[in-house]
């Protein structure tokens, strides 16, 4: 009987499976480095918002401190979003009458929230609590950003676990007096490491082998 297959048959079926093979793991790769960019973590990416509100004019020019809207962040494991009454507490006299601020009005005379897009999305498994971190001394700006500098609000970090365990093993690089927590301009000193020690003891923060243990985020 004739041979029907070429010699080279074999090895060109074995180079197709390593190919594939090949193209597969390159392809598991690509995802991974994909799903662990800034760009699907929207990193750096401004938020449009159903009503445009700049944190930069309110803050820096206005002068209003963070905890008058987010009334939450030191009692609470989140930082609320303020209430339609909180904008109207200013707007019922401040540009009453502006078309940026109609869906505000629209939401105060129905009572009816305005739908928000939240900027930071923790996974489901990831347990955190801001009072903690702001009563134990750790800076709106330290995961935020400098907010008061934005128009339009972005992720700063894309909130890794390793960046959070970064934090958790090193708390005295990040820890500064409760008094500066919502100072978005504060800069660590140059005696910060010897700073962050005394404010690491002096909060009652645990060693890091405590907070490191999976229980901490993860309940």
């Amino acid at each position: 009987m004739a041979q029907i297959f070429p010699r080279n048959a074999n090895l060109l079926a074995r180079l197709s499976i390593f190919a594939l093979v090949l193209l597969v793991v390159e392809g598991i790769l690509i995802l991974g480095v994909y799903f662990r960019s800034n760009y699907f973590r929207q990193v750096n990416v401004a938020i449009e918002q159903p009503v445009a509100f700049s944190h930069q004019l309110h803050y820096n020019i206005v002068g209003i401190d963070c905890r008058y809207c987010h009334v939450s962040v030191d009692q609470s494991y989140f930082a609320n979003i303020p209430a339609t009454e909180t904008c109207m507490t200013c707007h019922s006299q401040i540009k009453t009458a502006s078309p940026l601020l109609e869906k505000v009005r629209e939401s105060y005379a129905t009572g009816k929230p305005i739908e928000w897009v939240k900027v930071y999305d923790l996974p489901n498994f990831v347990y955190f609590n801001h009072s903690i971190h702001v009563n134990k001394g750790i800076g709106c700006s330290t995961c935020h950003g400098q907010v008061n500098n934005m128009p339009v609000v972005w992720q700063q970090q894309a909130l890794y676990m390793g960046w959070c365990l970064n934090c958790h093993r090193n708390p005295e690089l990040y820890v500064r007096p409760r008094e500066e927590v919502y100072n978005m301009d504060y800069v660590p000193p140059s005696n910060q490491l010897e700073i962050g020690r005394r404010l690491v003891a002096e909060y009652g923060i645990m060693p890091p082998d405590q907070l490191t243990n999976c229980y901490v985020c993860h309940r």
